[in-house]
């Protein structure tokens, strides 16, 4: 499995940090996007990014890149997966390789990726999804002859068939989810060995919406995270992660409402949105579970004042972050709604109390090793009958412990912990204590790796057992001991059975407390459209719209802000001093399914006709999505990104939440949406310059055809709680 090096014998010595900075790939490279993360049998972490230069100046892509850290925080370039001659066999000439999505699948690493052109047709960017296998996730990686999901035509054109994720679900079945905003998203059921599809690909969730799949199974349901809006708009990017959840892999997927992510008006709970910091356009990310239990996310982000890696326009740098993921009342969301982080007071546990990596011949912490042997990095019992090797530690209190543990013979393996013990075989997860005793089938083969995690919390133990990766969902059993679990802790065999990555760590407390949303407070100025209101400014008056039976009515313009032409109209009121919420209520017909791009209306903060934040229920292509949109000027030139908030409905409520940041003087505007008026759903946050004004108002634009009314019950501006 490994050869000790003086490194790693180094490293294996170092305590895990307690805090750290994003990006945590600042060490190795200055972007490195999509990332993709796995735990290897060798103990360390491996990153795998999109195929780009790794730093400003170098000019030269990766294909793509890998890193390797000891505890997530600190990470090492080791090497590209492919060199610059090591094309699949089906690609053109020139074909880019993107987005790597990595497993551990019955004894091999297995790579899916991203292929932009195949030689198998004459168009270009026909997409393709191929897989190379692997003996140790740093390589060598050896392509396979063909694609696993090949080149889906649409007309003249192709599907994104981009983006990869493998799941392996409970019962061993194995499934490859893939798309991208042309086309949608999708899942096809794998061959057990990972390399073909079969059956029929079933549609998860709706296009032009998501992209950069991402599957999980958390208790008992099955999470779909996708990243939505753009990936790669310089300043303007408004990346985000949004989820569904869902009773199968194959879904149908719906979001914390009921709203599913295959509905024209596509439902979407966020996940990771930026919020005011350095970093913008936040996505396409990879999970992780630490030792301690807690879940974290790898993800790619934009540094909004050096969005580019080096001319302006050219390759948008993505450096990669790392953040607590956390689970409140269902949903997972990232430092509990607050978005992604500059600096960590919290950082993954990756060294236990216990924590036996067996790099070294001598079992110095254990006791009681007749008949255990260390060899090439790992723990043996080679003998039949019953055996435990205890270590010298003892155990107690909530805690998590673990191992990778492979039973040839197929013959109970596992972990004691005091008078309790946990054990795989050939098929089944069992755990016993004091004469009660429970067991769930465990699919797979014994003679592979597998990850067994158990946890205990009081008199509580609850066992998982998986692939080595730690990825995917596991067989799970959980048994109330009748007798204590603190006191012993050891590994126990009944046969030959191999052990690696021993751990016992303090169990993770989880945070169930959601972060702080914008709450409106006092009234402090508004319009209800009752003939009363006033305080409004045009830019470029609209005398189409008008105040009829207590709304504004506003044909909807075909005209614009975003680019130069800056056709469209504004209403616009100066807003109040320090914090404040604006919310208007607008209902715009546009209908499900069909074509009315651009069509929308809703809010906008507004400096210029080059420099706005618009957050409206917009028609794009045959969705109907809140898109809170951001224009600036950058290097000469316009810039134009968005952020996906909620779905809407025909009626939609509308806010933008504004604040002053103390620490630099930034107008932050966050928005805000509800399709009720009482359940809110809070999205990203576009910031404006210390020396700018912003004024508040409406904007109803982007295509007259066919022609429909916007209309607006009121404007409301609060002071902020």
């Amino acid at each position: 499995m490994r050869i000790a090096t003086v490194a790693s014998l180094l490293l294996s010595l170092f305590t895990a940090p307690s805090s750290y900075a994003n990006p945590v790939s600042a060490g190795f490279a200055d972007t490195f996007a999509d990332p993709a993360v796995i735990r290897g049998l060798d103990g360390y972490w491996y990153s795998y990014g999109t195929s780009d230069p790794l730093r400003e100046g170098e000019g030269v892509h990766h294909r793509l890149p890998i890193a390797r850290s000891s505890d997530l925080v600190e990470w090492t370039y080791v090497g590209d997966t492919f060199g610059a001659d090591d094309l699949p066999p089906y690609a053109a000439p020139g074909s880019l390789l993107w987005a790597p999505d990595v497993r551990y699948l019955d004894g091999r690493y297995v790579m899916y990726f991203t292929v932009t052109d195949t030689a198998g047709t004459p168009h270009p960017w026909d997409f393709a999804i191929g897989v190379a296998t692997a003996p140790s996730p740093a390589g060598p990686w050896t392509h396979q002859p063909d694609p696993v999901v090949a080149p889906r035509p649409s007309g003249d054109s192709y599907w994104n068939t981009i983006d990869p994720a493998q799941f392996t679900d409970t019962d061993g079945r194995k499934y490859l989810y893939f798309g991208g905003f042309f086309g949608g998203l999708w899942v096809t059921e794998l061959t057990p060995d990972g390399l073909r599809t079969v059956g029929t690909p079933t549609q998860v969730a709706i296009d032009n919406k998501y992209e950069g799949a991402y599957v999980v199974r958390h208790d008992g349901s099955y999470y779909l995270l996708a990243s939505s809006a753009n990936c790669c708009a310089g300043p303007t990017t408004g990346y985000s992660v949004l989820a569904g959840r869902a009773t199968s892999p194959r879904g149908p997927f719906v979001d914390r409402e009921g709203q599913p992510l295959l509905a024209s008006r596509a439902g979407g709970t966020p996940v990771l949105d930026q919020n005011g910091n350095r970093w913008i356009g936040v996505g396409h990310h990879a999970q992780l579970t630490d030792l301690s239990g807690q879940d974290w996310m790898l993800y790619h982000g934009i540094d909004r004042s050096d969005p580019f890696l080096d001319e302006p326009y050219g390759v948008n740098e993505r450096p990669m972050l790392l953040d607590r993921l956390d689970w409140i009342d269902g949903w997972p969301v990232v430092r509990a709604g607050a978005g992604p982080s500059e600096q960590s007071k919290q950082a993954p546990v990756t060294r236990g109390s216990v924590d036996e990596r067996f790099t070294g011949p001598g079992l110095s912490g254990w006791h009681g090793g007749d008949g255990w042997t260390v060899q090439d990095g790992y723990l043996r019992h080679a003998a039949a009958g019953r055996a435990t090797l205890t270590a010298r530690r003892a155990v107690g209190g909530d805690l998590r412990a673990e191992t990778d543990l492979r039973t040839p013979d197929g013959q109970p393996a596992g972990l004691r912990i005091g008078g309790a013990s946990v054990t795989v075989s050939g098929g089944e997860l069992a755990v016993s204590a004091g004469g009660a005793r429970r067991a769930v089938p465990l699919p797979g083969g014994a003679a592979t790796w597998r990850n067994l995690a158990v946890t205990v919390e009081g008199r509580t133990i609850t066992a998982q057992a998986g692939s080595a990766d730690r990825l995917g969902a596991v067989a799970t059993v959980r048994l109330g001991s009748p007798v204590p679990l603190s006191g012993p802790f050891g590994l126990v065999a009944e046969g030959p059975a191999d052990f690696d990555n021993v751990s016992v760590a303090k169990l993770f407390t989880p945070v169930t407390r959601p972060a702080p949303v914008p709450s409106p407070g006092r009234l402090v100025d508004g319009d209800e459209f009752d003939g009363r209101g006033r305080g409004w400014q045009w830019v470029r008056e609209d005398p189409a719209a008008r105040v009829t039976g207590g709304v504004l009515r506003w044909p909807v313009q075909g005209a614009d802000l975003v680019g130069t032409a800056n056709t469209a109209s504004a209403l616009l009121r100066a807003a109040p001093e320090g914090d404040y919420i604006v919310e208007t209520k607008v209902t715009l017909d546009l209908g499900e399914d069909t074509v009315r791009n651009y069509q929308q209306a809703g809010l906008v903060a507004y400096v210029s006709d080059d420099d706005f934040a618009r957050l409206s229920q917009v028609a794009i292509w045959n969705t109907r999505q809140v898109e809170y949109g951001r224009e600036l000027p950058f290097a000469g030139s316009l810039s134009y990104g968005g952020n996906i908030v909620g779905p809407p409905a025909r009626t939609t409520w509308l806010r933008l939440a504004h604040r002053i940041d103390p620490a630099n003087g930034e107008h932050e505007f966050r928005a805000g949406s509800s399709r009720d008026g009482r359940t809110w759903t809070w999205g990203g946050v576009w910031t404006f310059p210390k020396d700018t004004t912003p004024r508040v108002g409406l904007v109803a634009h982007g295509g007259a055809t066919p022609a429909v009314d916007a209309e607006f019950d009121y404007v409301r501006i609060y002071r902020a709680r």
